[in-house]
C-alpha cells in the first residue's frame, strides 16, 4: 500500500519539488509556463484549508495589501502591496480536498489548484498553477515569478501555521 506521503518522499518534507516549464502548443512558440509545489505541514488539513481560503484573514500573506470581495463564494480580487490587483473566479471548491479558480491580472491569465491530503496528522499541499502571460516582454520571467510567488506563499503559510 502506497500512502499518500511517499509520493512527496523524493521531495523532502523540507524541501518540495517544483516544476517550471513551457508549453509548446504546436505553434512554434512559447504559450504558458506551469509550475507545481509541493509542501507538508504537520498539522491538520482543516487548518490548512481553513488559512488557504479565507478572505477574511490574509494578513499572514506578506504579498497583500487587501482582498476585495465581489461576489461572495466565487470572485474576488487580491491587491498585492505592489498596487496589482488580480480577479479570482473560482471554479471549484470542495472542502478539504480541492480549490481550483480562473486568475487575471493586466500581466497575465490563468488557471491555478490546490489539492490538499491529510494522513496521521499531516497535511499534504499540491498546488499547480498553468499562467500565461499578456506582455511578450515578461515571457522569459514568467518562471521565476511563480517560483518565487509559490517559495514566498508557502513560507508564508509554514509561518502562519506555526508547521
Amino acid at each position: 500500500m502506497v500512502r499518500i506521503f511517499d509520493m512527496i518522499e523524493p521531495f523532502g518534507a523540507n524541501k518540495p519539488g517544483i516544476i517550471h516549464r513551457w508549453l509548446d502548443r504546436g505553434k512554434g512558440k512559447i504559450t504558458m509556463a506551469i509550475a507545481n509545489k509541493k509542501a507538508v505541514f504537520h498539522c491538520d488539513v482543516k487548518k490548512v484549508w481553513d488559512t488557504v481560503t479565507s478572505l477574511d484573514d490574509y494578513g499572514w500573506r506578506s504579498d497583500l495589501s487587501r482582498i476585495e470581495v465581489l461576489e461572495p463564494g466565487s470572485k474576488f480580487v487580491e491587491y498585492t502591496k505592489d498596487g496589482i490587483a488580480t480577479t479570482f473566479t473560482i471554479t471549484l471548491l470542495e472542502p478539504m480536498k480541492r480549490y481550483e479558480f480562473d486568475m487575471e491580472n493586466e500581466n497575465i491569465h490563468g488557471h491555478w489548484a490546490g489539492l490538499f491530503f491529510s494522513e496521521d496528522g499531516k497535511t499534504l499541499i499540491d498546488f499547480t498553477e498553468d499562467v500565461k502571460t499578456k506582455k511578450i516582454l515578461l515571457k522569459p520571467l514568467i518562471s521565476l515569478y511563480l517560483k518565487k510567488q509559490q517559495a514566498a506563499y508557502v513560507a508564508d503559510l509554514r509561518k502562519a501555521l506555526g508547521a
